[in-house]
């Protein structure tokens, strides 16, 4: 059996209509118009900036909100290296702070302890599609009047206390990265109810031109006033993170089944969870009763060894052998990446870096759990398949228990 195809419905139908176009430029198109618009009214926020990754979209938010050279960000231990890389794009400087063991999120109580005089920004990553704690976060943020940047990027459609996750903090950034609930190869967006937040992250994302507004992405204006040589047109430091018009067009027909997609995603899981009952060495993430998970992958701590002897590469190997599609690592822990951990960072800028280093130690929960982690596929669009997966694992925890 083979997955479906993920662009199977008005994809190319969008696609012919720009290619039949002569705007494929979001600086005079409609299509990033029309998908900044679904996004916002989805998330019944005031704006929405499209843009071509969700590393660009973090690097813009984290200008918007005024971090400078030398700030402080504060990030998760346990999350993919971009949120590292976009506060170094910024001149900032990463801190971490630890996670729950449980959820594997940020711990709110460790952004507290991180928090100086230097710090301007904290990023929070919702993991495998699960939100924060959102209400203990935001009370720091105002404790501290630190804005909080929702990193949603695997994230979707999840809710906290009724309330849609990326609707909770200044601003949030989601990915579009091809292999996220909804996808247009890469691509990504912001949202955020501050105009001033959502003009200076459209301004950032488009190369600092002038006329460029929170609601509005086209910079084509009267052909006499544009085309006059003394026309000006940038008062900002901005770089090239818009998106086309023909990657908002497969996004558009992507975001029409979202719904679609991350109940698909939940299914699986359940299925995989189901599984995994019958082995006690697999602690799922915790989802509390408080929220919902879009689950983008399916998280468990694998604690084989210590329970049944059982090492993490010989239960993937043979969850493959029966049939499985393999299981993913979690990634190492930013600051233990050579780029940060042998302080390859600092030529970026050394007046800036010269005296920050990392070592092991800073998050001691987060390096715990990190080479333990499973990830679990869950994007199957057809759940015969996903099905079959779920036999894998289950005859993979038999194996086991019978050779034990």
């Amino acid at each position: 059996m083979k997955n479906p195809p993920k662009y199977n419905s008005n994809e190319i139908k969008y696609l012919q209509k720009v290619l039949n176009s002569d705007n494929w430029s979001s600086t005079s198109g409609t299509w990033c118009q029309t998908l900044e618009k679904k996004f916002s009214k989805k998330f019944k926020t005031k704006y929405a900036v499209a843009m071509n990754s969700g590393t660009a979209t973090l690097h813009s938010a984290l200008e918007a909100v005024g971090v400078l050279p030398g700030d402080e960000v504060i990030s998760p231990a346990l999350t993919v290296i971009m949120d590292s890389t976009a506060t170094f794009h910024a001149n900032a400087i990463p801190v971490y702070a630890d996670i729950d063991p449980h959820t594997f999120n940020v711990d709110p109580l460790d952004i507290k302890r991180k928090i100086t005089k230097k710090t301007k920004a904290i990023i929070v990553v919702s993991l495998y599609g699960l939100p924060c704690d959102m209400d203990e976060i935001i009370k720091i943020s105002k404790e501290y009047n630190i804005p909080v940047i929702e990193d949603n990027a695997q994230c979707f459609l999840s809710t906290y206390k009724g309330k849609l996750a990326g609707t909770l903090g200044d601003i949030a950034s989601y990915s579009f990265e091809n292999s996220k609930h909804m996808s247009c190869g890469e691509g990504g967006i912001i949202i955020t109810n501050n105009e001033e937040y959502a003009r200076k992250c459209r301004k950032v994302a488009g190369h600092g031109y002038k006329n460029l507004q929170a609601e509005d992405g086209l910079i084509k204006l009267n052909q006499s006033i544009y085309q006059d040589p003394n026309y000006k047109r940038h008062d900002t430091v901005g770089w090239n993170y818009r998106l086309s018009e023909i990657s908002a067009a497969i996004a558009i027909a992507q975001f029409e089944k979202l719904e679609k997609n991350v109940e698909m995603r939940k299914k699986v899981s359940e299925l995989f969870l189901n599984e995994m009952s019958y082995a006690d060495y697999m602690v799922p993430q915790l989802v509390p009763n408080d929220r919902t998970n879009s689950y983008f992958t399916l998280g468990t701590i694998f604690e084989g060894m210590e329970h049944a002897g059982i090492t993490w590469q010989e239960f993937r190997n043979k969850y493959i052998e029966y049939g499985g599609d393999g299981i993913y690592g979690a990634w190492s822990l930013p600051y233990l990446e050579p780029v940060i951990s042998e302080r390859h960072f600092v030529k970026r800028c050394p007046s800036i870096y010269k005296n920050v280093e990392y070592k092991k130690g800073i998050c001691p929960i987060a390096e715990e759990i990190q080479p333990k982690l499973m990830q679990f596929k869950t994007n199957y669009r057809d759940l015969k398949l996903a099905e079959t997966k779920a036999i894998a694992l289950n005859k993979t925890i038999k194996y086991f228990k019978e050779k034990k």
